[in-house]
Protein backbone atom coordinates (compact mmCIF):
# COMPACT_ATOMS: atom_id res chain seq x y z
CA UNK A 1 0.00 0.00 0.00
CA UNK A 2 1.27 3.45 -0.93
CA UNK A 3 0.68 6.39 1.40
CA UNK A 4 0.48 10.11 0.72
CA UNK A 5 2.42 12.60 2.85
CA UNK A 6 -0.58 13.60 4.93
CA UNK A 7 -1.40 9.91 5.54
CA UNK A 8 1.80 9.36 7.57
CA UNK A 9 -0.08 8.82 10.89
CA UNK A 10 -2.08 6.06 9.17
CA UNK A 11 1.06 4.55 7.66
CA UNK A 12 2.77 4.48 11.05
CA UNK A 13 -0.18 2.66 12.63
CA UNK A 14 -0.37 0.14 9.78
CA UNK A 15 3.34 -0.57 10.17
CA UNK A 16 2.83 -1.02 13.89
CA UNK A 17 -0.07 -3.42 13.23
CA UNK A 18 2.02 -5.53 10.85
CA UNK A 19 4.84 -5.81 13.38
CA UNK A 20 2.43 -6.95 16.10
CA UNK A 21 0.98 -9.59 13.78
CA UNK A 22 4.47 -10.82 12.91
CA UNK A 23 5.37 -11.10 16.59
CA UNK A 24 2.18 -13.04 17.22
CA UNK A 25 2.88 -15.47 14.38
CA UNK A 26 6.49 -16.10 15.45
CA UNK A 27 5.87 -16.42 19.18
CA UNK A 28 2.43 -18.10 18.91
CA UNK A 29 1.10 -15.49 21.36
CA UNK A 30 -2.48 -14.22 21.21
CA UNK A 31 -2.25 -10.61 20.04
CA UNK A 32 -5.87 -10.25 18.97
CA UNK A 33 -6.64 -7.62 21.63
CA UNK A 34 -3.65 -5.51 20.63
CA UNK A 35 -4.40 -5.78 16.92
CA UNK A 36 -8.04 -4.84 17.51
CA UNK A 37 -6.93 -1.71 19.40
CA UNK A 38 -4.52 -0.68 16.63
CA UNK A 39 -7.15 -1.34 13.94
CA UNK A 40 -9.54 0.93 15.82
CA UNK A 41 -6.84 3.62 15.99
CA UNK A 42 -6.33 3.28 12.23
CA UNK A 43 -10.05 3.85 11.63
CA UNK A 44 -10.01 6.86 13.94
CA UNK A 45 -6.97 8.30 12.16
CA UNK A 46 -8.60 7.76 8.75
CA UNK A 47 -11.82 9.41 9.92
CA UNK A 48 -9.94 12.39 11.34
CA UNK A 49 -7.65 12.91 8.33
CA UNK A 50 -10.26 12.29 5.62
CA UNK A 51 -12.86 14.31 7.49
CA UNK A 52 -10.95 17.54 6.92
CA UNK A 53 -9.14 17.16 3.60
CA UNK A 54 -8.08 20.37 1.88
CA UNK A 55 -8.88 20.74 -1.84
CA UNK A 56 -5.23 20.03 -2.72
CA UNK A 57 -5.19 16.91 -0.55
CA UNK A 58 -8.34 15.71 -2.29
CA UNK A 59 -6.60 16.21 -5.63
CA UNK A 60 -3.74 14.05 -4.35
CA UNK A 61 -6.17 11.31 -3.29
CA UNK A 62 -7.78 11.34 -6.75
CA UNK A 63 -4.33 10.51 -8.17
CA UNK A 64 -3.47 7.85 -5.61
CA UNK A 65 -1.52 5.05 -7.37
CA UNK A 66 -3.62 2.36 -5.65
CA UNK A 67 -6.91 3.90 -6.78
CA UNK A 68 -8.92 1.70 -9.21
CA UNK A 69 -9.10 2.81 -12.83
CA UNK A 70 -11.85 2.58 -15.44
CA UNK A 71 -11.31 -1.01 -16.60
CA UNK A 72 -11.19 -2.23 -13.00
CA UNK A 73 -14.63 -0.69 -12.41
CA UNK A 74 -16.06 -2.08 -15.64
CA UNK A 75 -14.71 -5.61 -15.10
CA UNK A 76 -16.02 -5.68 -11.53
CA UNK A 77 -19.40 -4.07 -12.20
CA UNK A 78 -20.33 -6.16 -15.24
CA UNK A 79 -21.35 -9.81 -15.11
CA UNK A 80 -18.13 -11.05 -16.79
CA UNK A 81 -19.62 -9.92 -20.09
CA UNK A 82 -17.64 -6.81 -21.04
CA UNK A 83 -16.88 -6.74 -24.76
CA UNK A 84 -14.39 -3.98 -25.56
CA UNK A 85 -14.81 -2.29 -28.93
CA UNK A 86 -11.96 -0.58 -30.76
CA UNK A 87 -11.21 2.15 -33.27
CA UNK A 88 -12.81 5.36 -34.51
CA UNK A 89 -13.09 4.05 -38.10
CA UNK A 90 -10.97 7.02 -39.26
CA UNK A 91 -7.47 7.11 -37.78
CA UNK A 92 -6.73 4.40 -35.20
CA UNK A 93 -7.67 2.90 -31.85
CA UNK A 94 -6.84 5.31 -29.01
CA UNK A 95 -5.69 3.24 -26.02
CA UNK A 96 -6.39 6.13 -23.62
CA UNK A 97 -10.13 5.81 -24.30
CA UNK A 98 -11.81 2.45 -23.72
CA UNK A 99 -15.37 1.36 -24.28
CA UNK A 100 -17.74 -1.45 -25.05
CA UNK A 101 -20.90 -3.28 -24.09
CA UNK A 102 -21.28 -4.94 -20.71
CA UNK A 103 -24.13 -6.43 -18.71
CA UNK A 104 -25.23 -5.32 -15.23
CA UNK A 105 -27.72 -7.68 -13.63
CA UNK A 106 -28.83 -8.75 -17.09
CA UNK A 107 -29.14 -5.21 -18.47
CA UNK A 108 -26.82 -4.28 -21.36
CA UNK A 109 -24.96 -0.99 -20.93
CA UNK A 110 -22.39 0.86 -23.05
CA UNK A 111 -19.38 1.75 -20.90
CA UNK A 112 -16.89 4.41 -21.98
CA UNK A 113 -13.99 5.94 -20.07
CA UNK A 114 -10.36 7.02 -19.92
CA UNK A 115 -7.81 4.42 -18.83
CA UNK A 116 -4.51 5.61 -17.31
CA UNK A 117 -2.65 2.30 -17.07
CA UNK A 118 -1.69 0.31 -13.98
CA UNK A 119 2.11 0.41 -14.36
CA UNK A 120 4.78 2.44 -16.14
CA UNK A 121 4.63 0.47 -19.38
CA UNK A 122 0.84 0.51 -19.54
CA UNK A 123 0.74 4.22 -18.69
CA UNK A 124 2.89 4.91 -21.73
CA UNK A 125 0.66 2.74 -23.91
CA UNK A 126 -2.45 4.45 -22.49
CA UNK A 127 -0.81 7.88 -22.88
CA UNK A 128 -1.43 8.47 -19.15
CA UNK A 129 -5.17 8.63 -19.79
CA UNK A 130 -4.92 11.62 -22.16
CA UNK A 131 -7.03 10.89 -25.28
CA UNK A 132 -6.28 12.10 -28.79
CA UNK A 133 -9.08 13.22 -31.16
CA UNK A 134 -9.58 9.63 -32.31
CA UNK A 135 -10.32 8.70 -28.70
CA UNK A 136 -13.23 11.13 -28.55
CA UNK A 137 -14.41 10.05 -31.99
CA UNK A 138 -14.31 6.42 -30.85
CA UNK A 139 -16.34 7.39 -27.78
CA UNK A 140 -18.92 9.13 -29.97
CA UNK A 141 -19.10 6.14 -32.31
CA UNK A 142 -19.84 3.88 -29.36
CA UNK A 143 -22.46 6.27 -27.99
CA UNK A 144 -24.22 6.29 -31.34
CA UNK A 145 -24.05 2.51 -31.41
CA UNK A 146 -25.67 2.39 -27.99
CA UNK A 147 -28.39 4.77 -29.18
CA UNK A 148 -29.01 2.57 -32.23
CA UNK A 149 -29.71 -0.44 -30.01
CA UNK A 150 -31.45 1.63 -27.30
CA UNK A 151 -28.88 0.88 -24.58
CA UNK A 152 -27.95 3.32 -21.77
CA UNK A 153 -24.51 4.91 -21.73
CA UNK A 154 -22.25 5.12 -18.65
CA UNK A 155 -19.04 7.13 -18.84
CA UNK A 156 -16.24 6.90 -16.27
CA UNK A 157 -14.04 10.00 -16.18
CA UNK A 158 -10.41 9.94 -15.05
CA UNK A 159 -8.03 12.09 -17.07
CA UNK A 160 -5.43 14.83 -16.53
CA UNK A 161 -6.80 16.32 -19.75
CA UNK A 162 -6.99 15.75 -23.49
CA UNK A 163 -3.58 15.19 -25.10
CA UNK A 164 -2.09 18.66 -25.84
CA UNK A 165 0.37 17.57 -28.56
CA UNK A 166 0.70 19.30 -31.92
CA UNK A 167 -0.45 16.16 -33.76
CA UNK A 168 -3.65 16.09 -31.69
CA UNK A 169 -4.42 19.68 -32.63
CA UNK A 170 -3.64 18.89 -36.28
CA UNK A 171 -6.23 16.11 -36.23
CA UNK A 172 -8.88 18.37 -34.67
CA UNK A 173 -8.80 17.89 -30.90
CA UNK A 174 -11.06 20.87 -30.20
CA UNK A 175 -13.57 19.92 -32.88
CA UNK A 176 -13.73 16.32 -31.66
CA UNK A 177 -14.53 17.40 -28.10
CA UNK A 178 -17.02 20.04 -29.25
CA UNK A 179 -18.77 17.47 -31.44
CA UNK A 180 -19.14 15.16 -28.45
CA UNK A 181 -20.71 17.96 -26.39
CA UNK A 182 -23.29 18.56 -29.11
CA UNK A 183 -24.06 14.90 -29.78
CA UNK A 184 -24.17 13.82 -26.13
CA UNK A 185 -26.68 16.53 -25.32
CA UNK A 186 -29.05 14.99 -27.88
CA UNK A 187 -28.58 11.25 -27.26
CA UNK A 188 -31.98 9.60 -26.92
CA UNK A 189 -30.79 7.01 -24.38
CA UNK A 190 -30.03 7.55 -20.67
CA UNK A 191 -26.52 8.93 -20.08
CA UNK A 192 -24.79 8.69 -16.69
CA UNK A 193 -21.36 10.28 -16.18
CA UNK A 194 -19.19 9.52 -13.14
CA UNK A 195 -15.91 11.21 -12.23
CA UNK A 196 -13.86 8.41 -10.62
CA UNK A 197 -10.54 10.27 -10.40
CA UNK A 198 -9.32 13.38 -12.18
CA UNK A 199 -11.72 15.46 -14.21
CA UNK A 200 -9.57 17.95 -16.07
CA UNK A 201 -10.81 20.44 -18.61
CA UNK A 202 -12.22 19.45 -22.01
CA UNK A 203 -10.53 16.09 -21.63
CA UNK A 204 -13.16 15.22 -19.05
CA UNK A 205 -16.02 17.27 -20.45
CA UNK A 206 -15.78 15.48 -23.80
CA UNK A 207 -17.53 12.45 -22.27
CA UNK A 208 -19.37 14.20 -19.42
CA UNK A 209 -22.62 15.56 -20.85
CA UNK A 210 -25.26 13.39 -19.23
CA UNK A 211 -28.63 13.17 -17.54
CA UNK A 212 -26.80 12.52 -14.26
CA UNK A 213 -23.26 13.75 -13.61
CA UNK A 214 -21.83 12.29 -10.41
CA UNK A 215 -18.48 12.55 -8.62
CA UNK A 216 -16.82 10.17 -6.22
CA UNK A 217 -16.12 11.78 -2.86
CA UNK A 218 -12.36 12.21 -3.37
CA UNK A 219 -12.18 13.46 -6.95
CA UNK A 220 -11.92 16.83 -8.68
CA UNK A 221 -13.47 18.45 -11.74
CA UNK A 222 -12.22 21.73 -13.17
CA UNK A 223 -11.28 23.64 -16.29
CA UNK A 224 -7.60 23.37 -15.32
CA UNK A 225 -5.40 21.47 -12.86
CA UNK A 226 -4.08 23.30 -9.77
CA UNK A 227 -0.49 22.99 -11.02
CA UNK A 228 -1.28 24.46 -14.44
CA UNK A 229 -3.33 27.23 -12.87
CA UNK A 230 -0.43 28.07 -10.54
CA UNK A 231 2.06 28.08 -13.42
CA UNK A 232 -0.10 30.54 -15.37
CA UNK A 233 -0.86 32.93 -12.51
CA UNK A 234 2.38 32.72 -10.51
CA UNK A 235 4.84 31.28 -13.08
CA UNK A 236 5.57 28.27 -10.85
CA UNK A 237 3.87 25.31 -9.16
CA UNK A 238 4.50 26.46 -5.60
CA UNK A 239 1.00 27.97 -5.29
CA UNK A 240 -0.87 24.83 -6.35
CA UNK A 241 -2.56 24.55 -2.93
CA UNK A 242 -3.83 28.11 -3.24
CA UNK A 243 -4.98 27.45 -6.79
CA UNK A 244 -6.84 24.29 -5.74
CA UNK A 245 -8.73 26.29 -3.13
CA UNK A 246 -9.63 29.07 -5.57
CA UNK A 247 -10.75 26.75 -8.37
CA UNK A 248 -13.61 25.28 -6.26
CA UNK A 249 -12.96 21.88 -7.82
CA UNK A 250 -14.08 19.50 -5.06
CA UNK A 251 -17.34 17.51 -5.27
CA UNK A 252 -18.86 19.62 -2.50
CA UNK A 253 -18.05 22.84 -4.38
CA UNK A 254 -19.36 21.43 -7.65
CA UNK A 255 -22.60 20.25 -6.07
CA UNK A 256 -23.04 23.59 -4.27
CA UNK A 257 -22.70 25.40 -7.60
CA UNK A 258 -25.21 22.99 -9.21
CA UNK A 259 -22.65 21.73 -11.73
CA UNK A 260 -23.12 18.06 -10.80
CA UNK A 261 -26.09 16.01 -9.64
CA UNK A 262 -24.64 14.05 -6.75
CA UNK A 263 -21.67 12.76 -4.77
CA UNK A 264 -20.90 9.06 -4.38
CA UNK A 265 -19.39 8.28 -0.94
CA UNK A 266 -16.10 6.40 -0.79
CA UNK A 267 -14.93 3.86 1.80
CA UNK A 268 -13.25 5.26 4.89
CA UNK A 269 -9.73 6.25 3.83
CA UNK A 270 -10.57 6.59 0.14
CA UNK A 271 -11.51 4.27 -2.74
CA UNK A 272 -7.96 2.90 -2.86
CA UNK A 273 -8.38 1.25 0.55
CA UNK A 274 -11.33 -0.95 -0.41
CA UNK A 275 -11.87 -1.63 -4.10
CA UNK A 276 -14.71 -4.09 -3.66
CA UNK A 277 -16.76 -1.67 -1.58
CA UNK A 278 -16.46 1.20 -4.05
CA UNK A 279 -17.29 -1.14 -6.95
CA UNK A 280 -20.51 -2.17 -5.18
CA UNK A 281 -21.41 1.43 -4.40
CA UNK A 282 -20.87 2.63 -7.97
CA UNK A 283 -22.80 -0.33 -9.38
CA UNK A 284 -25.76 0.43 -7.11
CA UNK A 285 -25.71 4.10 -8.20
CA UNK A 286 -25.66 3.14 -11.88
CA UNK A 287 -28.57 0.71 -11.53
CA UNK A 288 -30.57 3.24 -9.50
CA UNK A 289 -30.21 6.05 -12.01
CA UNK A 290 -30.72 3.90 -15.10
CA UNK A 291 -33.94 2.54 -13.62
CA UNK A 292 -35.20 6.07 -12.97
CA UNK A 293 -34.10 7.55 -16.30
CA UNK A 294 -35.56 4.75 -18.41
CA UNK A 295 -39.03 5.63 -17.13
CA UNK A 296 -38.84 9.01 -18.87
CA UNK A 297 -39.84 9.61 -22.48
CA UNK A 298 -36.67 10.08 -24.61
CA UNK A 299 -37.75 13.53 -25.75
CA UNK A 300 -38.44 14.63 -22.19
CA UNK A 301 -35.10 13.20 -21.05
CA UNK A 302 -33.19 15.10 -23.76
CA UNK A 303 -35.01 18.35 -22.95
CA UNK A 304 -34.22 18.03 -19.26
CA UNK A 305 -30.56 17.33 -20.05
CA UNK A 306 -30.26 20.40 -22.29
CA UNK A 307 -32.09 22.64 -19.82
CA UNK A 308 -29.81 21.49 -17.00
CA UNK A 309 -26.62 22.45 -18.82
CA UNK A 310 -28.09 25.67 -20.22
CA UNK A 311 -28.94 26.77 -16.66
CA UNK A 312 -25.32 26.46 -15.50
CA UNK A 313 -23.64 29.79 -14.91
CA UNK A 314 -26.86 31.76 -15.14
CA UNK A 315 -27.03 34.59 -12.59
CA UNK A 316 -30.13 36.54 -11.62
CA UNK A 317 -29.41 40.03 -10.30
CA UNK A 318 -31.96 41.86 -8.22
CA UNK A 319 -32.42 45.56 -8.85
Amino acid sequence: MNYLDFEKPIADLVEQLEKVKQVGEKSKVDVSKTTAEIEEKIKQAQAEIYGKLTPWERVQVSRHPDRPYTLAYINSITDNTFLELHGDRTVKDDKAMVGGFGSIDGKTVMFIGQQKGINTKMRQIRNFGMPNPEGYRKALRLMKLAEKFNKPVVTLIDTPGAFPGIEAEERGQGEAIARNLLEMSQLKVPVICIVIGEGASGGALGIAIGDKVLMLENTWYSVISPESCSSILWRNWSNKERAAEALKLTPMDMLGNKLIDGIIPEPLGGAHTNHEEIFKTVKAEIIKHITTLEKLDPKERVNQRIEKFCAMGVVNEEA
